[in-house]
């Protein structure tokens, strides 16, 4: 059970307060708050705000985080006899091959678009609110949110509307990516004064000063990117304005930040979005990575599908004698909870459905091992064929430890999105790529920082190759791969049973073709 209750009731009850459809720009969103009944105390605005922190996190639980990985170097979806193929959605993000009609980026478009119209509907209200303080501080949460928004919007389609205001009778147009960044870097220039530095319990997944301030660096970080120009001295400016207040730190235990009871105590956790079991649905990592058979292994109210492996190659990244963030990977043979092997009654057949053999259905004990290689039965249908020795190709994933408190395959860990980790990574990067060294920081003492705290080999240097491969063992399946990628210029390299290619627009996916049908005036992004 999650230790901050309060702090779910008020998203919970504010997030019942708004009922939304999916792919219009802008979306009718129901509130008990009008122009004349305007928020006036701090309950009325956590009240009339909350939903605006949890809308994107059914996305972010299961599709914008396939999204993010399946399409970088670090996890692959394989079908199993024709199941999880889905019309070859998984296999399009392996291989760089998606179209507008597949569905995960129709649901994120969906539910990014969704979100910006929520935070739309609330300053709406808020703009008449009674003047003060507290409307000051709404006002910039709320921008601060929309820009939040916007950015996974612009990061993952490029040009996007840049919808600012609520209601009306305007037609967008796709505004190019570099005037969506510099908008959204204005809206966070302008927040941050009025945003919160007092950083607790009542700000968990709220935005914060903090907060604001470390998107505006993964803004900067990007710039280049984004716009064809470079901001990293910006970048490291916005990085120093979250590591000289000395209010965050790294945690001691790296697992433990990803467990299902993690939340304000997490001293990494910048921004995280929040989930729970039973009130805020919609987190699925065991499901998708665990065995079936690993349900009473770690004492599961569900049996776990386990579709997803590692990227055969990824795992030769963890490779750090000591480091504790080896301990999210599940391989070669598996035990029970009590230390006994986990041991598969089946046959000859069973095991392998290639056996030629004489006796078929012999019985066999299989000790359920998890191997790195493995082959496709069939490459152009994507399927690995359904066996025990092909239900156990790949490695498996833990980071997010599976909730056995959960009722349902629902988990209650929380997913970070900004880490404190990840300002001290950027600043490094900055300074490796030009950026003015501050604060008596280098690229090897931020690196080691990290380091230190997973008990891994400091380092005398570092490259920008090498703090690469340190955002990929850092941040594994945090949705931040596809983008380091994307930035080192590598998205388009070789990885798995995906070949090399060229194609700059691939950097950015298409918008759903659903989207142009309601929008005709618009145009799809080039190479599409």
């Amino acid at each position: 059970m999650k230790i901050y209750n309060k702090i779910l009731m008020i998203l919970v009850a504010g997030a019942m307060l708004f009922t939304a459809a999916c792919t219009d720009l802008e979306i009718e969103v129901q509130s008990q708050y009008t122009s004349d009944n305007f928020p006036t105390t701090a309950e009325d605005y956590e009240a009339l705000t909350g939903p605006i922190y949890t809308t994107f996190n059914p996305a972010m639980g299961r599709y914008y985080w396939q999204t993010q990985t399946l399409s970088s170097d670090e996890m692959i979806m394989p079908a199993k006899n024709g199941g999880w193929y889905d019309g070859g959605r998984y296999q399009q993000f392996h291989n760089h091959t998606w179209n507008g009609d597949n569905a995960m980026i129709v649901d994120i478009w969906d539910y990014g678009f969704q979100s910006v119209s929520a935070t739309n509907r609330v300053l709406s209200i808020l703009e008449s609110a009674p003047e003060g303080e507290q409307k000051d501080r709404g006002i910039a949460e709320v921008r601060t949110m929309r820009a939040f928004y916007m950015y996974l919007m612009t990061d993952n389609f490029g040009a996007i509307p840049i919808v600012d205001k609520w209601g009306g009778d305007k037609v967008y147009d796709r505004s190019p990516r570099s005037e969506v960044v510099e908008f959204i870097e204005q809206e966070l220039i302008e927040s941050i004064p009025y945003l919160n530095k007092n950083i607790g319990s009542n700000t968990y997944s709220r935005p914060t000063y903090y907060m604001a301030n470390a998107l505006l660096a993964k803004l900067y970080i990007n710039w280049e990117v984004y716009t064809g120009e470079t901001k990293w001295d910006e970048a490291v400016s916005a990085c120093d304005a979250v590591i000289k207040d000395g209010v965050f730190e790294l945690d001691d235990d790296y697992m433990s930040m990803f467990s299902y009871d993690n939340g304000p105590q997490i001293k990494d956790f910048i921004y995280a979005m929040p989930f729970d079991g039973e009130r805020i649905q919609g987190m699925y990592h065991a499901r998708f990575w665990l065995h079936k058979k690993q349900r009473n292994r770690f004492e599961l109210p569900f049996n776990p599908s386990g579709p997803l492996r590692c990227v055969p190659e990824f795992y030769n990244k963890f490779n750090l004698a000591g480091d504790e963030r080896n301990n999210m990977w599940l391989t070669g043979p598996q035990y029970e909870l009590d230390g006994s092997p986990l041991i598969i009654p089946t046959t000859n057949k069973g095991l392998n459905s290639d056996y030629d053999g004489p006796e078929p259905d012999a019985e066999v004990l299989y000790h359920l091992t998890f191997t790195q290689d493995w082959e496709f039965k069939d490459y152009e249908i994507f399927d690995i064929g359904d066996d025990e020795l092909k239900r156990a190709y790949g490695y498996r994933c833990i980071k997010f430890y599976p909730d056995k408190t959960s009722s349902s395959r629902n988990q209650s860990n929380d997913v970070p999105v900004f880490r404190y980790a990840d300002v001290l990574l950027m600043k490094a990067e900055a300074i490796l790529r030009g950026a003015k060294a501050t604060l008596g920081d280098s690229p090897v003492s931020l690196m080691n920082q990290i380091r230190n705290r997973v008990e891994a080999p400091e380092v005398a240097s570092v490259t920008l190759e090498e703090l690469l491969d340190e955002r990929a063992r850092e941040f594994y399946s945090e949705n931040w791969r596809r983008n380091d990628l994307i930035r080192f210029g590598k998205f388009g390299d070789a990885w798995g049973w995906k070949s090399a290619y060229n194609d700059v627009n691939k950097i950015i996916f298409p918008v759903p073709n659903v989207e142009l049908d309601i929008n005709p005036h618009w145009s799809q992004n080039p190479g599409y």
